[in-house]
C-alpha cells in the first residue's frame, strides 16, 4: 500500500504552469508531465498526455482486471505521443508543443516506471537517494559521451535540450524500469524545475525529515523557489507502508 501526495508551483519566473501531475491511488497511477510550447500549448500537451495515460490504466483495469504490464504502459505512451502530435498538426497555435512524461503504475506488488524526457523518478531508502530514470537530454546522451566535464556541462548552451519528448517524433523511445517498494521507502517523481536546481544533498535532507508527505513536498518546492525557481516545479511523493 502506498501513501501519496502531489504538489506543483509555477516557480518565480514563469507566469503560467505548464507542469501537470496525477495522483490516482484508486487505479495505482502517479504521474508528472512537464509541457513545452508557445502560448498555452505546453499546458495543453502535458494535460493531454497525462489524461491519455490515465484513461489507458483505467480502461485496462475495467476490461480485464489485470495490472498493466510494461508493454501496455509503453503502448499508452505511444497513444499519448500520437494524440499530442495530431493536436499540434490540427491547430497552428499548438504547433511545436510537447511534454516530458514519467509515470509510476502499481503492478503486482511492484511499481512499473516509464519515462520520456527529463522528468525523473528517485527512490529514497536508508538515507540513500537513487535516480531510477535516465534523462533523455543532450547533456546525458551526447555531452557526457563526448567526455565534456560536468562543470562545463552545467553552462553548456545545449544543457536544456531534450533528445526525446512526447509529441515531437513518431519514433518514440520510452525507458521502463521496475521498483519493488519496501516498507518505508519513499519514491519521488519530479520535473526538472525541482531536480535541475536543488542538489541531491538537499533532496536527501528534505526526504529525511520526519514530516508528512505534504510537508516534504512543500519543502521541496520551497527549496526550488529559494534557488530562484526558474521553471515550474512539481513533486509527487509516495511512501510504501
Amino acid at each position: 500500500m502506498l501513501e501519496s501526495f502531489g504538489a506543483s508551483d509555477p516557480g518565480c519566473v514563469r507566469g503560467n504552469n505548464e507542469d501537470y501531475f496525477l495522483v490516482v491511488p484508486t487505479i495505482g497511477l502517479y504521474l508528472v508531465a512537464d509541457g513545452m510550447g508557445g502560448a498555452q500549448a505546453g499546458e495543453h500537451a502535458s494535460r493531454m498526455a497525462a489524461e491519455t495515460i490515465e484513461q489507458a490504466v483505467q480502461n485496462g483495469k475495467a476490461q480485464n482486471g489485470k495490472a498493466m504490464d510494461a508493454d501496455g504502459l509503453v503502448a499508452a505512451f505511444g497513444r499519448a505521443n500520437q494524440r499530442v502530435m495530431d493536436a499540434a498538426a490540427s491547430n497552428p497555435d499548438m504547433e511545436g508543443m510537447g511534454t516530458t512524461l514519467v509515470a509510476a503504475v502499481e503492478s503486482n506488488g511492484e511499481l512499473l516506471i516509464a519515462s520520456v524526457g527529463d522528468s525523473r523518478v528517485y527512490t529514497f531508502e536508508n538515507g540513500a537517494l537513487v535516480a531510477i530514470t535516465e534523462d533523455q537530454t543532450w547533456v546525458n546522451e551526447v555531452g557526457r559521451r563526448l567526455g565534456i566535464d560536468e562543470e562545463n556541462l552545467k553552462n553548456h548552451p545545449m544543457r536544456h535540450v531534450l533528445t526525446m519528448a512526447i509529441g515531437v517524433s513518431e519514433n518514440l523511445r520510452v525507458h521502463t524500469h521496475r521498483i519493488k517498494p519496501s516498507p518505508g521507502m519513499q519514491i519521488l517523481l519530479c520535473s526538472d524545475g525541482l531536480h535541475g536546481v536543488v542538489s541531491d544533498e538537499d533532496l536527501q535532507q528534505a526526504l529525511s525529515s520526519p514530516g508528512s508527505l505534504e510537508a516534504k513536498s512543500k519543502e521541496l518546492i520551497a527549496l526550488a523557489r529559494k534557488r530562484g525557481g526558474p521553471d515550474n516545479i512539481t513533486a509527487v511523493l509516495l511512501r510504501a507502508a
